[in-house]
């Protein structure tokens, strides 16, 4: 196969799957020959990463996911796609290893927040425990100019009841828990717009969107990019 970008996935699988199925919706192909070539390694056995970026003696998945690149760079994609936010931790040593483009999920968001919500200022983040505490969108954030609020703890345990014991868990959406969440980042702290900074929150607007609230979902985002350049193969 010609021309196919490949995505690292299974952090979490139902995730991965939300991804994949945005895609293809957003690819617009009225034939078969019209989706995208891709190549999806699911890699469900992964361990947890907040686990580990919160406490290092953790295994670690930076080595699974070292392997996995260095097997898919024997098939020469065009480039590589990294369906999970706190992953992202790893950016720096996967992109290394990587022998082709690795997109960048938090930059890909942030890049779209001037598109969506050009008078933003306070953009808010909700995602894994590990990605607020070790500041994976801290940098892309701010040096685009924006105010970066950080949710306070209460949210934080909210958001990591939401994604590990609802969806993770149970692969259960709690609509009315979601709302509750993104609506506090608005009021309580003021935020102009909302970055979903994991893809189980992603998959929460999925299956119960929320309307009329200034979103930011960095899933959407990443698959946009992914879709521009494959198109471009």
């Amino acid at each position: 196969m010609e021309n196919f970008f490949a995505i690292i996935g299974g952090m979490g699988t139902m995730a991965t799957e939300s991804y994949i199925h945005q895609i293809n919706l957003a690819t617009n192909a009225r034939s078969d020959q019209e989706y995208l070539n891709y190549i999806l390694l699911n890699h469900a056995t992964i361990p947890d990463r907040t686990s580990y970026i919160l406490d290092h003696n953790q295994p670690n998945p930076l080595l699974d996911l070292l392997a996995d690149i260095k097997a898919l760079n024997q098939l020469k994609p065009s480039f590589y796609t990294l369906p999970c936010n706190t992953a992202h931790y790893f950016y720096k040593q996967l992109s290394k290893e990587a022998n082709a483009p690795l997109l960048h999920m938090p930059q890909e968001a942030v890049n779209s927040i001037k598109i969506s919500y050009p008078r933003a200022k306070r953009v808010g983040i909700l995602a894994t425990r590990g990605t607020i505490m070790h500041g994976i969108y801290d940098n892309a954030v701010i040096n685009a100019g924006f105010e970066l609020i950080k949710p306070n703890e209460e949210l934080i345990s909210l958001t990591t009841e939401l994604i590990y014991e609802k969806i993770k868990v149970n692969n259960y959406v709690d609509a009315a828990l979601y709302r509750k969440i993104v609506t506090k980042m608005i009021t309580d702290l003021k935020c102009d717009a909302v970055i979903l900074g994991c893809t189980e929150l992603s998959l929460a607007q999925e299956r119960e969107p929320l309307r009329n609230i200034p979103l930011i979902d960095a899933q959407m985002a990443l698959v946009n990019k992914t879709v521009e350049m494959a198109k471009t193969l």
